[in-house]
């Protein structure tokens, strides 16, 4: 059973793996997840994973619901201008974002509104409703631009979580860090996870 919908945008920045993860541990909690894919995040996610992201919404949606062994249903994808997708309209739209991970060029458009594809409406949907919107960001410096829009959309309640791993819980693989910054894009949302025990668990 489909216990709530979650938005989840995958742009261009390097750190697919985070969103890839991110949307495989949603599906297997039962949320449904309404997933859309930069052009520029097609080509990082076949450059830095070993899977090969077909072109189309429909043929993406298929590939990943095989992928994540989605329920019928759980998992839709929408095209960069399918206006008409719920995720466009504040009656629509789930009451929780994710943006995993955010460019920066993601970052600069939803700081200032531009709303020029699905994303950035979606976005821009989730902030004028006063919903819940994740950011991360994986980039390195930031430049004082990023800093400034990043701090503009933390005014306006978004949460910024960059992806830095930590390494308190000693990562033993790729994957250990991968899914640190995964777990608290997790809690976060307010969705179990034991991917990473909270802060002090071994004292209780």
């Amino acid at each position: 059973m489909v216990q709530e919908r979650i938005s989840l945008a995958i742009t261009g920045a390097s750190g697919a793996q985070y969103g890839l993860r991110l949307l495989q541990c949603l599906l297997s909690e039962g949320v449904q997840v309404f997933v859309m894919i930069s052009r520029a995040a097609q080509i990082v996610i076949n450059t830095e994973t070993d899977l090969k992201m077909p072109g189309t919404p429909s043929e993406q949606e298929a590939y990943l619901a095989k992928l994540y062994a989605a329920d019928e249903g759980q998992l839709k994808v929408f095209g960069k201008e399918q206006w008409m997708a719920p995720v466009a309209s504040g009656s629509g739209a789930p009451s929780k974002m994710v943006v995993c991970p955010c460019s920066t060029g993601s970052l600069s458009a939803i700081a200032t509104g531009a709303s020029n594809n699905l994303i950035e409406r979606a976005a821009d949907v989730a902030l004028k409703e006063r919903r819940q919107l994740i950011l991360v960001p994986r980039e390195a410096p930031y430049s004082e631009i990023h800093l400034e829009h990043m701090l503009k959309l933390t005014r306006m309640g978004a949460v910024v979580i960059p992806a830095s791993p930590g390494f308190y819980n000693r990562p033993q693989s790729i994957e250990d860090m991968i899914d640190f910054v995964v777990a608290r894009i997790l809690n976060q949302l307010d969705i179990k996870q034991t991917l990473l025990p909270c802060w002090g668990d071994d004292l209780l």
